[in-house]
């Protein structure tokens, strides 16, 4: 059976006239994208732009709804109680469609940023609340979300379509969970062992912590980031690695009869 897996870029994180220098390049690289929506990064004019961008180049879109949370880029954690959750999710959500919808084109899922994911990953009220604002905006987008989170299996209980999402560049915990970004070992560095991890997670449906401890995982989408010193080469690396494995690079599809 041929193996497919999906790559995904958060992207649109930028502002004005400045735009984000490897946005363009990797919309011929990656799948999905996943369009900052205002609240951690974007505005009218790039998110605009970006959705044009995205659908020139037929990238399947996504709202990347974050914390109100503009100096620290929405990778904070904020005491924000479930209504204030279901309430930023749904206005950004919102807003993206709007643009998509004005240029004819389509939103296809939705994936939370930075602290908003990571919080919402473990604790059930905040990711219930998430869900939420999907299931009210529109039941049939799809919910990108971290392997093995509590997130995914609300969605999944609450019948939003999931897609698992993996991360080539992040170290893991024995929870599955990922290490935090203050920790030293947060970030993988070294690209070929970022290949060598992507590999290991779809092949063997597992991944190893930071303590070298055999995590099961399911892979469904790749995270690419946009704002990385080589984002661009590491992209390439990556699609070259799947492409030479005979992983073909495809946006996720909803079975026919889960179609709405």
């Amino acid at each position: 059976m041929e193996m497919t897996i999906d790559l995904n870029c958060d992207m649109g994180e930028a502002f004005g006239n400045y735009k984000m220098p490897n946005d363009e390049a990797l919309l011929d690289i990656v799948t999905s994208a996943s369009i900052a929506c205002g609240f951690h990064a974007g505005d009218p004019q790039i998110m605009q732009q970006t959705v044009q961008l995205a659908l020139n180049k037929g990238v399947a879109i996504g709202a990347h709804p974050g914390l109100p949370d503009l100096q620290g880029f929405g990778r904070r954690e904020m005491h924000v109680s479930p209504r204030e959750v279901y309430q930023i999710t749904l206005y950004q959500i919102g807003a993206l469609h709007a643009f998509v919808k004005a240029a004819g084109g389509r939103l296809r899922h939705v994936k939370a940023h930075g602290a908003l994911y990571n919080m919402t990953a473990k604790r059930v009220l905040l990711a219930d609340a998430l869900v939420q604002a999907i299931l009210d905006f529109d039941p049939g987008l799809m919910l990108y979300g971290l392997a093995g989170s509590e997130l995914v299996k609300i969605a999944d209980s609450r019948g939003v379509f999931t897609v698992s999402e993996v991360f080539a560049d992040r170290s893991y915990q024995n929870d599955g969970t990922l290490t935090p970004r203050i920790q030293s070992e947060a970030i993988i560095n070294d690209k070929q062992q970022a290949v060598h991890q992507v590999l290991t997670m779809l092949k063997e449906e597992q991944v190893r912590s930071i303590t070298h401890q055999p995590v099961p995982i399911r892979a469904e989408t790749i995270c690419l980031h946009s704002d990385g010193s080589d984002a661009l080469g590491f992209a390439k690396l990556i699609k070259d690695s799947l492409e030479r494995e005979g992983i073909r690079l495809r946006n996720p599809r909803k079975p026919s009869s889960l179609l709405t």
